[in-house]
């Protein structure tokens, strides 16, 4: 089995810090393959960037695609991730979206926890649009970015531990995920403190991507996630021209 694994910001460090913590959780029949964003932001933090990184997700896709069973976008917000689905054909998942689906079955009322202050609202947005707002006890953010806890991790711990109890405590969370690729690895660090599932963003769309994988559901060909329909483009790289124009 063959994934890709696009991370659509542009930190090389980040995608090596998911692909360490990705080889200890897929088995040695899943070969991973990893694409970082060609341009864009560092890190993801507002409309704007997530806007670039979902043609930078595109982009890495036609580029390192080929002969992938399944592809994961492995940033939480999934930039791109409807458009994704319909130009692939092979199963697209998101992080974001697939950790919602698996906080759902934990508990009734699911919270979010990540670094960053613009995603509170970002977020909100993104659970509504998968219809699961009334779900959602709450969304947390602490000071740092994902960026800054991926630099220094042990420094956000006692952080984002205390706001995965409040989400639990204050909020009616019955699960919490701890979201964003800098925060890959982080949840079974701080799950002991807290009293209720804490749910890994990486480690739940690993889970998922595989099981996509492993169902290989045929590309519809008819719908909303049919094969793209072919147009001129103008200023695409070559890969993902060839994408849109056949």
């Amino acid at each position: 089995m063959r994934l890709l694994l696009i991370n659509p910001n542009t930190s090389p460090s980040i995608t090596e810090l998911m692909a360490a913590r990705a080889a200890s959780l897929l088995g040695p029949e899943v070969a991973l393959r990893t694409a970082t964003g060609r341009f864009g932001g560092r890190y993801i933090a507002s409309r704007a960037a997530s806007a670039v990184a979902g043609h930078a997700a595109l982009d890495a896709y036609a580029e390192h695609g080929e002969g992938c069973d399944a592809v994961l976008i492995a940033c939480f917000g999934d930039p791109g991730l409807l458009a994704l689905r319909e130009m692939a054909s092979v199963p697209v998942v998101g992080m974001a979206e697939a950790s919602c689906h698996l906080a759902c079955l934990a508990g009734r009322r699911f919270s979010i926890v990540t670094g960053g202050e613009r995603w509170q609202v970002m977020l909100e947005e993104f659970v509504a649009a998968l219809g699961l707002s009334a779900r959602l006890a709450s969304i947390r953010t602490v000071a740092p970015t994902g960026a800054e806890i991926a630099a220094d991790p042990d420094r956000a711990l006692a952080s984002l531990a205390s706001a995965c109890r409040a989400a639990a405590e204050k909020d009616g969370a019955e699960a919490v995920i701890l979201g964003g690729a800098g925060l890959a690895g982080l949840a079974e660090r701080i799950a002991p403190e807290v009293p209720v599932p804490v749910i890994c963003s990486l480690a739940a769309g690993l889970e998922a991507t595989v099981a996509a994988a492993r169902r290989a559901t045929r590309k519809p060909a008819m719908g909303s996630f049919a094969p793209t329909p072919r147009v001129e483009t103008v200023g695409l790289s070559t890969a993902l021209a060839s994408r849109f124009e056949g």
